[in-house]
């Protein structure tokens, strides 16, 4: 008899579990075919449509034809002021570089040309080339750093299109909670807990 009764209460134990389950499963993924599907604010959007809505080749050919429209089209509004802002940078100092270069180059081909005319400037043909060459070192720094910045935006445009597609859990909740726990071997301890809900 109670051996009956212990399989009896196992079968009711694992049918409440199993129920359980179910629950949970249709609360997340209703069954509409066998298609994922997600629920943005109340909506029902199929996984498949959501990623394609962010193509990664539009997102890499919209930043390459101008800079920050890649960052534009995946909606990531706040790295097209970041864009801009590096490519003014250093555009502006390979601009500035290039001016001193062509300044004190002028400088030095007027000295080669009448050496008994001093140049404005006041420096010698050495300090002249010095001059030059780390105008024109700097100059050319900065437009490698530009093409890099190029590079990197178009990069960046890609991945965030590609990443689109796990943007999909509208329900993940990260928490940071207290929490006590109690060990045999070390008694209480305290502190924080980092909660995910999903």
């Amino acid at each position: 008899m109670l051996r009956y009764l212990f399989i009896g209460l196992f079968i009711i134990l694992a049918s409440s579990v199993a129920a359980q389950e179910v629950e949970f499963v249709r609360d997340t993924v209703p069954a509409l075919g066998d298609s994922l599907i997600v629920t943005k604010r109340g909506k029902i959007i199929n996984i498949k449509s959501y990623a394609k809505r962010y193509q990664p080749r539009k997102a890499i050919l919209y930043a390459a034809i101008l800079p920050g429209a890649g960052q534009l089209y995946n909606k990531k509004y706040w790295k097209v002021p970041l864009v801009f802002g590096g490519f003014y940078a250093l555009t502006t100092l390979a601009i500035n570089y290039n001016k001193n270069y062509i300044h004190y180059k002028n400088e030095l081909y007027g000295l080669l040309e009448s050496p008994s005319i001093p140049p404005a400037s006041g420096y010698t043909e050495t300090q002249l080339r010095t001059l030059i060459d780390a105008y024109r070192r700097q100059r050319d720094y900065f437009i490698i750093l530009d093409g890099f910045m190029y590079i990197l935006q178009l990069v960046d445009a890609h991945v965030d299109a590609h990443l689109k597609e796990f943007d999909l859990n509208p329900q993940l909740k990260v928490s940071l909670r207290p929490h006590v726990q109690q060990n045999p071997m070390i008694g209480h301890a305290s502190g924080f807990a980092l909660t995910f809900k999903f």
